[in-house]
């Protein structure tokens, strides 16, 4: 018998205590009670424990997967999920829910997850950068080296503010990188702050980098963010965010099935959030209809 769902918690999403694991745990089983649904509930323990999980979940019949944490957490369980018959469902619990948001999932898991246990399973698209898929945002430049910076700065505070703290550290000292693309977009050597693949609208947080991104058009958004100066750069940021990107001058949006990126240098890119070491060549491509999820 196909379990009713499977729910995958990560303990620490959004600067959360460990110790706090008991008590989602528990308000996940009380919220299965109440909506008559049977389920099973695990507490990830390590990076990547959240695909295994949801892996292992999909291999025992269950009819979804709950992941319940930050971008990290839904792109290890989303990875599962994939070109599966097996839909995902999210509890946004991280530093910026990106994907969460677009899909406009409540972050109150007494909501989320009777919603999803309710809805209609849709498809959403995914993409790949590097060989490694993402479902939201992925890229080079800046928040790639953001991520980078998160992942390794451990001491630090998790959650939002760690990650407004070492993005206004880096922010002035970051030098920006020449990248060549081509395929669908062809690009002259440009030096950039951002080379954002968008499938979705949004960084997180309601920072809209690609206005017109659509989780199920088929296509990815190509966002380039050139550098003229730093003093230009500061100025644009807010626009860059808040939807405006378009009608800035130095930023060009255009989408694609596939690209390639190069760069003289090994580029850190980064799928949802989570940064990677690639080389000078990141090829990258969309999979439509690749993810079923439940909202």
């Amino acid at each position: 018998m196909r379990s009713a769902a499977a729910i995958i918690i990560n303990p620490i999403s959004g600067g959360a205590r460990p110790e706090e694991a008991r008590d989602r745990a528990e308000r996940a089983a009380a919220i299965l009670t109440a909506a008559a649904a049977d389920g099973e509930i695990f507490v990830t323990e390590r990076k990547d424990h959240a695909r295994e999980l949801a892996a292992a979940a999909v291999a025992r019949g269950a009819r979804l997967v709950v992941a319940w944490g930050g971008d990290g957490t839904v792109n290890e369980v989303a990875r599962a999920l994939a070109f599966t018959s097996t839909p995902m469902a999210i509890v946004p619990a991280g530093s910026g829910n990106g994907l969460a948001r677009e899909l406009g999932i409540s972050t109150h898991p007494n909501r989320s997850i009777p919603q999803a246990l309710a809805a209609a399973a849709r498809m959403i698209d995914a993409g790949e950068l590097g060989g490694r898929m993402f479902f939201s945002v992925a890229g080079v430049g800046f928040d790639a080296h953001v991520a980078a910076c998160f992942d390794r700065d451990l001491g630090g505070s998790r959650g939002l503010s760690g990650y407004a703290r070492i993005t206004a550290r880096e922010f002035f000292t970051y030098k920006a990188k020449d990248f060549r693309i081509s395929g669908d977009v062809a690009c002259s050597p440009r030096r950039a702050v951002l080379v954002t693949l968008a499938n979705s609208a949004q960084f997180g947080n309601g920072a809209r980098v690609a206005p017109s991104a659509r989780v199920d058009d088929g296509r990815l958004d190509l966002v380039v963010f050139e550098e003229s100066s730093r003093l230009a750069t500061v100025l644009a940021v807010p626009r860059l965010f808040t939807g405006g990107a378009g009608k800035l001058r130095r930023v060009a949006i255009n989408q694609f099935e596939r690209i390639v990126i190069e760069s003289d240098v090994p580029m850190i890119f980064h799928v949802d959030g989570e940064p990677i070491q690639g080389g000078t060549r990141l090829e990258a491509r969309i999979h439509p209809r690749a993810l079923l999820v439940s909202v």
